[in-house]
C-alpha cells in the first residue's frame, strides 16, 4: 500500500526533512485517489462489522500533529466509513487539575476501547513526551524531588521507555496501537492559520498561542523525529504521512486502518452446536406461523406503499 513508504517500525531512522508533505512525489491524481478513498470507506464498513462481532482485539489509533495539520477534519471524513457504535474519539487537550494530580497515563486508560471497538485519539500521551520536552515542562510538575531533580534528557528518556512499554503491554493484552503523525509543511500551516483569521466562521479555531509553537516549528519536528525513532515497533508502528493535501491524507489513513483491521484477522463468531440447533428450532417456529403459508400478511400501509411503487414503475416504463 502507498502508506508503507511512511511506515516506521524501528527498522529505519525517521528523517522528516526527507519525507514529502504533499502528494506530488507519489505521482497520484486527486480524481484517482478520491475514487479509491470512497472504495476504502466501503471496505472499512464491511471490515469493521466483522471486527465488532469478533471482539478478540481492540484498536487504538493515535493522531499527532502540529496545529492546523487537519486532525479534526481527517477524523470527521474517515469516520464516515465506521459504525459509530464501534468507534469513539477521545480528544486530549491540556490536562485538567484533576488529571495533573494523577500519572499521565491515567486519563488514557479511561479512554481505551473495549475489544471489538476502535478508539481514535486526537492527541495522546505523546503530548506528555513531545510537548513536555519542547516546553521544558518537567520543572513545573508537582512531583517528588527524585523525579524533578533528574536531567531533562533523563526524564524524557524514561517517558519514551514508559510509552513503549505501555504499548507493548496493550499488545500483549490483545490491543493494537497504530500511531500517525500528520506531516504538514510550515508554509501550509501559515496558509491555514491565515484562513482561520480571515474567515469569520473559522475564527474560533485560531488561538494566538498557536504562534508561540509555530516559532518552535523546527524544534517540534526534531522532537517528533526522536520520538518516532525511540517508540516505533513492528507491533506499534508510526506513520509520518503528508498532510498538505487533505484528500491524500484521508486516503492514506483509510489504508492504514484497513491494514490494521485486516491484521487482526477478524471472523464472525461461530455458535456452539447446541445454539445452532436452537436457531433451527426458532426458524421452524417462524415458518410455522400463519399455518406455514409463508410470511405474515402485509398490513394496509404496506399494501398501499407497494401499490404506489408499482404505479410509479409503470409511469417510468
Amino acid at each position: 500500500m502507498k502508506a508503507d513508504r511512511y511506515r516506521f517500525d524501528g527498522s529505519k531512522k525517521c528523517d522528516l526533512s526527507r519525507l514529502p508533505t504533499d502528494s506530488r512525489e507519489d505521482g497520484v491524481s486527486r480524481e484517482e485517489i478520491t475514487e479509491a478513498f470512497e472504495k476504502n470507506l466501503k471496505k472499512l464498513d464491511a471490515l469493521q462489522n466483522v471486527f465488532y462481532a469478533d471482539r478478540r482485539e481492540g484498536i487504538v489509533v493515535v493522531l499527532q500533529a502540529l496545529d492546523a495539520a487537519g486532525k479534526d477534519s481527517l477524523i470527521r471524513k474517515v469516520a464516515t466509513g465506521l459504525n459509530p457504535q464501534g468507534v469513539h474519539v477521545a480528544c486530549f487537550k491540556k490536562p485538567s487539575e484533576e488529571e495533573l494530580s494523577h500519572d499521565y497515563l491515567w486519563r488514557i486508560n479511561q479512554a481505551l476501547p473495549a475489544r471489538g471497538e476502535i478508539a481514535i485519539f486526537n492527541r495522546s500521551y505523546y503530548e506528555d513526551v513531545v510537548t513536555a520536552k519542547v516546553h521544558h515542562l518537567k520543572d513545573s510538575y508537582h512531583m517528588a524531588e527524585r523525579i524533578t531533580r533528574q536531567s531533562e534528557d533523563e526524564f524524557i528518556g524514561k517517558r519514551m521507555k514508559q510509552v513503549k512499554n505501555y504499548e507493548s503491554y496493550l499488545y500483549e493484552n490483545s490491543y493494537r496501537v497504530v500511531k500517525v503523525f500528520l506531516h504538514v509543511s510550515k508554509q501550509e500551516q501559515k496558509k491555514r492559520f491565515l484562513e482561520r483569521i480571515d474567515r469569520k466562521e473559522k475564527n474560533w479555531k485560531f488561538n494566538a498561542d498557536d504562534l508561540t509553537d509555530r516559532k518552535l516549528f523546527d524544534t517540534f519536528m526534531k522532537a517528533f523525529e526522536d520520538t518516532i525513532d525511540q517508540t516505533a515497533t513492528k507491533e506499534s508502528p508510526w506513520y509520518a504521512i503528508p498532510a498538505d493535501d487533505k484528500w491524500y491524507t484521508r486516503y492514506l489513513l483509510s489504508e492504514i486502518l484497513i491494514d490494521v483491521i485486516e491484521k487482526t484477522k477478524p471472523e464472525y463468531p461461530e455458535l456452539p452446536g447446541d445454539q445452532r440447533e436452537r436457531l433451527q428450532t426458532c426458524r421452524e417456529e417462524l415458518v410455522a406461523e400463519n399455518g406455514g403459508r409463508g410470511p405474515a400478511p402485509k398490513n394496509k400501509s404496506d399494501k398501499k406503499e407497494e401499490k404506489d411503487k408499482n404505479k410509479n414503475k409503470k409511469k417510468k416504463d
